[in-house]
């Protein structure tokens, strides 16, 4: 029998109401004689309370002794579950990381899925039960509690449908992976199917509803993905190799925001690449992705240096900088949103970017930084211009 993961969001588990309902979905699928795997997140925006319960005691939470507290809401939303699985008549049973054996590398906070022992599950399964498993967490070789990063528990799954040769489906608020955001555009449209490359593109960019980590395990392993709505039987979206293409496809798929970066420019540095290699690589060795690099002509032989981080990561970063290069200026913009266009389409299609300019500056859009690949273009501009670029882009090509 064919193994199905699901995975169920802080959304969709935010309450205990909310719980019971999903409990009664997964005990009519359990009934079709389906193996079911179920991920769960933390309920609501029990991760966030969380955090906030760690800033009242300390402004710079230990990220060991964080990543141990942040766990606790998967353990939470996972035993409730699976308490109201039995409670309609099917067994059930709850598996923290741990107990499963999965094992985790890398940093506190943004630690990197290894490997996981099956057995307890598989054992679980042929007994006829459900398994409930904690996302978002796993084990590091220390035996300390790590945690994924925010939407791990889409890694969980992905990587659980992988160990049990299964397939995956995630399931949230939203009824399927739109081209954009239809809480900043209520015209949005939903797809039907979305390949791995564009959706990789969209999930790094900013678009919520999957973890780009995920995705990357999922195309590595050839995993199917279906994206829907819990408790619905609205047709979601499928993430798979190839999409159904048309003569008439359009060039952009989709609009990918985000308000979590800033941008950073190192001013009047030497034009010597071992200075950029040495900064740029001891801030990748902190697992900080630098994106948007662009670097001005040199004037002599001193060039200015701008590129886009994290916001959670700036702090560090400014001290790797301050060690790195000594009395040159650096100037920190905040005020910046990362706009993406994303679509397979941009490969063959010419003059996508012009027109996307020409919108911008009809409309008095400031771009501040550029940076494009064969299927994405991202514009840093500022944040007040964000909600009127989505609308005028998204209307421009019929997303």
């Amino acid at each position: 029998m064919a193994v199905v993961v699901q995975k169920y969001g802080g959304s969709s588990v935010g309450t205990t109401e909310k719980i019971k309902g999903i409990a009664q979905s997964i005990v009519h699928r359990k009934n079709e004689n389906t193996d079911l795997v179920v991920v769960v997140s933390a309920m609501g925006k029990t991760t966030d309370d969380l955090i906030a319960l760690s800033k009242g005691i300390t402004g710079e939470p230990c990220k060991r002794e964080l990543d141990a507290l942040l766990s606790t809401g998967e353990i939470i939303s996972s035993a409730l579950l699976a308490m109201a699985i039995k409670d309609l008549g099917c067994d059930a049973i709850s598996y923290t990381a741990y107990q499963i054996g999965l094992k985790t590398s890398g940093q506190y906070g943004k630690a990197l899925i290894e490997d996981m022992q099956d057995n307890k599950i598989k054992k679980s399964l042929k007994q006829g039960k459900v398994v409930i498993v904690t996302g978002f967490q796993g084990i590091n070789g220390e035996g300390d509690i790590t945690t994924l990063g925010r939407g791990g528990s889409d890694t969980t799954a992905v990587a659980l449908a992988v160990k049990l040769n299964g397939s995956c489906e995630i399931y949230t608020d939203v009824a399927g992976i739109y081209s954009v955001d239809p809480r900043d555009y209520k015209e949005a449209k939903k797809l039907d199917e979305i390949e791995y490359e564009e959706m990789l593109e969209l999930a790094s960019l900013g678009a919520q509803v999957m973890h780009s980590r995920s995705i990357e395990l999922a195309q590595k392993y050839g995993i199917p993905i279906y994206v829907g709505l819990s408790n619905s039987n609205i047709r979601g979206t499928l993430i798979k190799e190839m999409v159904s293409m048309n003569m008439e496809s359009k060039p952009v798929t989709g609009i990918a925001t985000s308000d979590d970066d800033v941008a950073v420019t190192l001013q009047r540095i030497p034009k010597d690449v071992n200075i950029l290699s040495t900064i740029f690589e001891a801030i990748g060795s902190k697992r900080i992705n630098i994106d948007m690099i662009s670097q001005t002509s040199p004037i002599d032989a001193m060039v200015n240096v701008s590129f886009t981080i994290p916001k959670e990561s700036l702090k560090e970063s400014l001290e790797i900088i301050s060690n790195s290069i000594i009395n040159n200026k650096v100037i920190v913009d905040e005020d910046i949103t990362k706009f993406s266009m994303v679509g397979l389409g941009m490969k063959t299609t010419s003059g996508v970017a012009a027109r996307m300019f020409r919108v911008f500056s009809e409309n008095n859009i400031e771009i501040k930084m550029i940076t494009t690949s064969e299927i994405r273009i991202t514009c840093a501009i500022k944040t007040e211009d964000k909600s009127k670029a989505i609308q005028l882009v998204a209307k421009e090509f019929n997303l």
